[in-house]
């Protein structure tokens, strides 16, 4: 609900660079008014969400391989390329020492402010948001898998490539920042107005603009499909549907449960519960409620007898060729873990 328009601004936002909306030499001010514009028109913005609903929910009609797998593979690659060219032209840029600074050198003294347990916590909810643990966005990959690689060996290549790619984004993204007196806490649209700067103020920026949303585009799409997939399993899993009525169904659903989250920015734009705006409130929910108790709920089904237990998982894990999980991580799962989680949650209430 709250990720879908997401995923439709970057479709958006492949379109005006691939058409000139974008143009070289436009200065900080320009570059956020077509935001601030996209963000004013709930028209525009519905008809970008409709294409990204079809199409997902017809992807994840054709089943994994034939349809979620096609999309994704080539794609996932093309962009990794990419940012890591985008990151060392960013680097290149007049003021990169400064951002980088700022992104890299820690400030003990900011840390001391925030307090260092919140910067923990807030980090460890990160983890959970990043890899969608709690709501079956991974887990439902996992279930398909066949034998021949273990669980263990593979959510570690997916840690370590999730890693990767957020500290590239973060050099692409922070030397821009000081680069064109873009500040560096504006959260979501940050990508929406930072990189847009970059592309316009480079060599061939519309070309390397329009590359970068148009994988933007899958690498949100692909995280769109991770959760559509779980809902077209479910009505094909309880109660017998095929993968198409099942996909139809989702799809009328999901465009209208999206849509109080496009007029949160505009015909609602006075809504507020909690001083939260209508996406900050769905993105509560799920990071601060969905995710940890989700996540809970997997570790207890994993680790004690009122579910699979431990032993069951601990040869599950381990079954076929790559790393092993090992029996004196145990305690750790079962006991540790645990308490973790439940201070992630409740920070998520009193930070």
């Amino acid at each position: 609900m709250n990720y879908s328009p997401v995923s439709a601004w970057m479709l958006d936002y492949f379109y005006k660079f691939a058409t000139g909306t974008f143009k070289s030499g436009m200065n900080s001010e320009q570059v956020s008014g077509v935001f601030n514009n996209l963000m004013a028109s709930p028209v525009e913005m519905i008809i970008w969400l409709a294409i990204i609903v079809v199409f997902g929910f017809f992807v994840c009609s054709r089943g994994l391989q034939k349809g979620i797998e096609k999309v994704s593979k080539v794609m996932m690659v093309a962009l990794l390329a990419l940012i890591i060219i985008l990151a060392i032209n960013s680097m290149m840029l007049s003021n990169a020492g400064e951002g980088l600074s700022f992104y890299l050198v820690p400030d003990f003294g900011k840390v001391k402010d925030v307090g260092l347990g919140k910067v923990i916590t807030s980090a460890m909810s990160q983890a959970f948001f990043t890899l969608g643990l709690g709501i079956a966005s991974m887990e439902i990959f996992g279930s398909y898998m066949n034998k021949d690689r273990t669980l263990y060996g593979e959510a570690v290549q997916i840690c370590a490539l999730d890693t990767f790619v957020a500290i590239v984004a973060g050099l692409i993204i922070f030397p821009a920042c000081f680069s064109f007196g873009v500040q560096p806490d504006q959260g979501p649209a940050l990508i929406f107005v930072t990189l847009p700067n970059v592309f316009v103020n480079m060599t061939g920026g519309r070309i390397w603009g329009t590359l970068f949303f148009l994988f933007m585009t899958f690498a949100s799409f692909s995280t769109v499909i991770a959760v559509f997939e779980n809902l077209v399993a479910f009505l094909t899993d309880t109660f017998g549907m095929s993968r198409t009525k099942a996909s139809i169904i989702n799809g009328i659903i999901m465009f209208f449960a999206c849509l109080p989250c496009i007029f949160g920015f505009n015909i609602w734009s006075d809504f507020n519960i909690l001083g939260k705006g209508v996406l900050d409130l769905e993105d509560f929910v799920v990071s601060n409620l969905l995710l940890p108790i989700g996540a809970m709920v997997y570790l207890l089904f994993c680790t004690t007898k009122f579910g699979w237990g431990f032993d069951n998982y601990f040869e599950e894990c381990n079954t076929g060729k790559g790393l092993k999980l090992s029996r004196v991580l145990k305690p750790y799962l079962k006991y540790a873990l645990p308490v973790l989680i439940v201070i992630v949650f409740v920070q998520g209430f009193i930070g």
